[in-house]
């Protein structure tokens, strides 16, 4: 994070005259990541606000960033298909619903279409 910009994180204080105060900055807790049998993730076809372009979306990941950047590095893979991880979410480009159904089964993950 940029020096300029930590003010702005900065949680209800504006003034300390304590000599040793560290300022407490808002940041997003990552919860651990469940175990796979746990996970309940949900696949949907999506095309608004994408130029009518369809995409598959891989909802309901509970867990850290990294494992969810694994798996979405392993559905890209297994299914030859670009696509990323945004806000929790893992989108696919085009069509791979039964595809990826496949795969999660495979991995232990609950899906539901």
């Amino acid at each position: 994070m940029a020096k300029k910009n930590e003010w702005k994180n900065r949680e209800g204080v504006v003034y300390s005259t304590n000599q040793n105060f560290q300022y407490e900055f808002a940041g997003s807790e990552e919860q651990n990541t469940l175990p796979v049998q746990q996970q309940n993730l949900k696949i949907t076809l999506d095309k608004n606000g994408r130029a009518g372009k369809q995409v598959t979306l891989v909802t309901g990941f509970i867990g850290k960033r990294d494992d969810l950047e694994s798996l979405t590095k392993l559905l890209k893979t297994k299914c030859g298909v670009g696509g990323s991880a945004k806000d929790g979410e893992i989108i696919l480009q085009g069509d791979v619903r039964d595809k990826t159904m496949q795969v999660l089964a495979k991995e232990g993950y609950k899906t539901k279409r």
